[in-house]
């Protein structure tokens, strides 16, 4: 019976190749023959077609459902800036190319730098780090090089307790020390605690606005006077750009120096690994100190240009970094306009806080009842016994809904980030807010049931712990 069952197996489905009547002239060598069967299915195209659709399901996109992780990790990408990007004469471009034969995509390149300026304030960018944590490193080897070029021995970077925590690591790997502040209680910045920590080796004080609360500094004008006055410079974290993109420019409240997500906040897809962008922008005082080489425009045409390399921190990435996505993240740009920018980043705040209206009343808001394009929520105190955020955010998986951030900012307790971004309707919204509040429910009357999820999907709860420590890659 076994037998007979392989036979139909091996037989299902498969194509009927006619075999080939044309003799063959050239006799293979021996060499290149295999010697052994190499097992391969016997099945035709249609059930390969819908084996490797069927695998596709198993993944959470954008294209199959709301993405409650918002813009941090992935948020809409028009589909005309992935065709844009295809365009044959962007993707046969070679980098060794004399200038006179890209001088388009030098135009490209020059005009998103341009376009970047106008949406931070800022006076000068380069387009070569490849990520946000890149762009901080490249930011912090400016702040270095300018104090070294000026003769002052500055040691030190504030970094307040919620910052993302690639700013620490970062600081680190440029050499710097790093100085821990605490938030006050409203989740911001005191420019008293500012003034108990400054000293006359600080840098720079790096931050993020609105920070990872979802809260907008108000004290960062006087904050950037404190540090001004001391020397220290102010570097701003680009990742919440899109919550005032359009609205406030970085530059004009205070900050000399500052990275850009262009893979989130300009709507080109990153995750898995990237590939992203974090272009740097600096005041004019820092120009020199760019990475090159640099595009300048003379006589109507584009060139490369290495400058005056003397203060420069050198190249920080091959050529100009990730060209495609710089593409995607132009057509964006050109495509909405200031008004278009200045739109999304309202409904990114409206959509943010409808949802935090539905959900105030239900569980803790550290930060308060108004937020930026993000916020967090505690659930410690709204739970059933012994369910944690972990269980929560298991359990979305079971109503199909990829989990929001989790634990993250580290000051807050149960901490759940969640950051709708500007292009999900109301229904969507109200629909994962039902489902959120259902979970809260389900948690008290029945905790088990959070405990077990997910129990809907392919792979039931891991061992997070063995998954870290032993994880196994390959079978």
């Amino acid at each position: 019976m076994n037998k007979l069952i392989n036979e139909i197996r091996s037989n299902r489905n498969t194509d009927r190749v006619i075999k080939c009547d044309v003799p063959l002239d050239i006799e293979m060598d021996v060499r290149y023959k295999g010697q052994k069967s190499t097992n391969i299915p016997n099945l035709s195209e249609n059930t390969l077609l819908r084996h490797f659709t069927n695998l596709s399901r198993r993944n959470y996109a954008l294209s199959t459902t709301f993405y409650p992780l918002g813009s941090c990790t992935m948020k809409y990408n028009p589909v005309v800036n992935e065709k844009i990007a295809a365009f044959e004469e962007f993707s046969s471009v070679h980098p060794y190319q004399s200038e006179e034969t890209v001088q388009g995509s030098l135009e490209i390149m020059y005009e998103l730098e341009k376009s970047l300026c106008e949406v931070s304030g800022m006076d000068n960018f380069t387009l070569q780090p490849a990520a946000g944590a890149h762009g901080e490193y490249a930011g912090l080897l400016i702040i270095a090089g300018y104090f070294k070029s000026i003769k002052e021995k500055r040691t030190k970077i504030i970094v307040p307790d919620s910052a993302h925590g690639t700013n620490p690591a970062s600081a680190a790997l440029a050499g710097f020390e790093i100085i821990s502040l605490k938030s006050d209680e409203n989740g911001i910045v005191s420019p008293e605690n500012l003034k108990a920590v400054l000293t006359k080796d600080v840098a720079c004080m790096m931050m993020t606005v609105p920070n990872t609360l979802g809260v907008f500094e108000k004290n960062i004008a006087e904050i950037s006077e404190i540090l001004h006055q001391n020397g220290s410079l102010l570097y701003y974290d680009g990742a919440n750009l899109n919550a005032v993109m359009g609205i406030v420019k970085p530059a004009d409240i205070g900050f000399d120096v500052m990275h850009i997500n262009l893979h989130k906040t300009f709507a080109t897809p990153h995750g898995g690994g990237g590939p992203g962008a974090g272009p740097v922008g600096v005041k004019a005082f820092l120009k020199d100190f760019l990475p090159v080489p640099v595009i300048v425009k003379e006589n109507n045409k584009f060139k490369i240009s290495f400058g005056d390399k003397k203060k420069s921190i050198g190249k920080m990435k091959a050529f100009f970094g990730n060209f495609p996505v710089l593409l995607k993240a132009c057509a964006y740009i050109k495509a909405l306009g200031g008004a278009g920018l200045k739109e999304a980043s309202e409904q990114a705040v409206l959509n943010a806080n409808y949802v935090l209206s539905s959900l105030k009343d239900k569980v803790s808001i550290p930060a308060g009842s108004v937020c930026m394009h993000e916020f967090v929520l505690s659930s410690k105190g709204h739970l059933g016994d012994g369910v944690k955020t972990l269980d929560v955010a298991k359990k979305l998986l079971d109503y199909g809904y990829y989990a929001p951030t989790i634990y993250f900012p580290l000051i807050v307790e149960e901490a759940m980030m969640i950051e709708p971004t500007e292009t999900e309707s109301k229904q969507v919204l109200d629909e994962f807010t039902d489902v959120l509040l259902k979970i809260i429910e389900e948690s008290v009357s029945n905790p088990e049931i959070l405990h077990n999820a997910p129990v809907n999907t392919y792979v039931s709860r891991l061992n997070e712990v063995e998954a870290a420590r032993k994880p196994k890659l390959h079978w």
